[in-house]
Formats: C-alpha cells, structure tokens, sequence
C-alpha cells in the first residue's frame, strides 16, 4: 500500500476543502453581499469568530500542504536506505495532521454554536438589534414562519443557516480526513522504519583483496 499516494491525496483535499471554508466564513461577513452590516457591527459574534478562514481555513492549509509535500521529504535516509526517511516523514505528518484536528474542530464547534444562537438581526417586534432565537436552542431551524421576525438584514436567516451549515458540514469532512491521515501516518511511518531495518540487517559482508594486499570489503 503507498502510503505516501494516500497522504498527498487527503493533502489536495484538504486545499479544496479549506478554500471553500475561507469563502463561506467571508460570505458571513457580506449578508446579501452588502458591506455595511460589518461596518456597523450587526453581525452575530460568532461569524467574528474566523472559525472558517483561521479554523478551518489557515490551520487545515499547514497540514494540506505537508501532505502534498510528502514525496520530496527523504529526511536524508540511513544507511542509504530511502524506506527510513520515508517513514520519519510519515511519522511527522501525524504532527501536521493534529493541528488540522484542531483548525477542523474549531469550525465544527462554532458552526453549531452559531447555528444554535441564531442571527443577530432588527426585529419588528423589539425595535431593536438583537438574537431573536437564543432561547429556541435551535429549535428555530425547523420553525421556518418565524423567520420572518428579523427585517435587517433581509433572509439573514438563510443566509446564516445556509453557511454555518456548510462550514459545519466542511470541517466535519476536514476533521474525518485529519484522522485517516493520523491513522495513515502512523502505519506508513512504522511500515517505512521496520522495512528500512530489513534492508540493513540484510546487507552481507565479503571480504575481498586488492593487489596491494590491503583487505577491503564489499557490501551486498
């Protein structure tokens, strides 16, 4: 089995994957594409929480990028054999894929938080800015006719549910492929030590004779 093949795949997904997550946490801030939501502050604090672009985002790209990298990282070898640097870069890759767990796992945590509170919206009822939903416990995604309780910005409601859910739905993807990677790491790691340690243990030692009577050896 190549581990390696297997790392740079789950690499080039998490590029895609955390590009997106950057997209929709940037879309949150620009309800119905308009600007002056953030300018003013009316957002809910959990789209201030950058759980998409620095969560899911910046910390999944390390990880994304050591796994696309994997196929040129030899770690010089040892006795000559490639299998053991191969197998230290795999080991190391479980380090990178820890911190794509954390990154993951924060996106997932604030994405229901904030599926759960609700949007920070004016309110026809309170004549005011406030989170019309914070005591339903999410109770308001199935209770779509009172949606329309919050007028600014307009279907904030969507709008909300729609990213979170995405962004949820990402880091879930995210955080699934941190694991397999760990898993992946750890068994091509050790795969790529004990087979390094065949090789070496296999290597055979002749004695040999030069014309100047100098012993020498050859390895096979």
């Amino acid at each position: 089995m190549c581990f390696g093949r297997c790392a740079r795949c789950v690499g080039y997904k998490l590029l895609i994957l955390a590009l997106l997550c950057i997209v929709a946490n940037t879309l949150l801030y620009f309800p119905n594409g308009e600007t002056r939501f953030a300018s003013e502050h009316h957002l809910s604090k959990y789209v201030e929480c950058l759980h998409g672009i620095l969560g899911g985002g910046f910390l999944v790209l390390i990880p994304a990028a050591v796994f696309i990298g994997l196929h040129d990282d030899n770690c010089c070898g040892c006795f000559g054999q490639e299998g053991c640097g191969k197998g230290c870069a795999m080991l190391s890759s479980v380090l990178a894929a820890l911190v794509g767990i954390l990154g993951s796992g924060y996106c997932i945590i604030i994405s229901a938080l904030g599926l759960s509170q609700g949007p920070y919206c004016f309110t026809h009822l309170e004549r005011n800015w406030i989170y019309p939903f914070t005591d339903s416990s999410g109770g308001y995604l199935f209770e779509y006719n009172k949606w329309s309780e919050c007028q600014e910005p307009q279907n904030i409601v969507q709008w909300n549910v729609t990213l979170f859910s995405i962004l949820l739905v990402l880091g879930g993807i995210e955080f699934i492929l941190c694991f397999i990677q760990i898993i992946n790491g750890i068994l091509g790691g050790l795969c790529g030590l004990c087979c390094s340690h065949e090789e070496v243990s296999s290597l055979q030692i002749y004695p040999c004779f030069s014309d100047e009577h100098v012993t020498c050896y050859l390895y096979y």
